[in-house]
């Protein structure tokens, strides 16, 4: 699957910001600078999933009905997936 910011930036303009990055912090410091970057979205990514488990207990608590959560995801999923195979014929053709 494509990410979303791909379908903006060519090879070329790729090519040029990884220049620029090789020139401003140097190709020694490149592995160190991903390496935290890589740290820091897991960190974010971790931050909230506790927040989305703090209030779905919450809710719990206090007698509220989770359940259609699971009903909007599974439908978020079939559009998901139709739009997949839809996308898959055309990206094939």
């Amino acid at each position: 699957m494509y990410s979303p910011i791909a379908l903006f930036i060519s090879g070329g303009e790729i090519f040029f910001i990884m220049f620029v990055v090789v020139m401003v912090f140097g190709a020694d410091k490149i592995p160190g600078i991903a390496k935290n970057l890589g740290k820091g979205m897991r960190q974010l990514k971790d931050a909230t999933e506790d927040i989305k488990q703090e209030i779905q207990k919450s809710a719990e608590k206090q007698g509220i009905d989770t359940s259609f959560t699971e009903d909007i995801k599974s439908e978020f999923d079939k559009v998901k997936k139709n739009v997949d195979d839809v996308t898959g014929t055309i990206k094939r053709k």
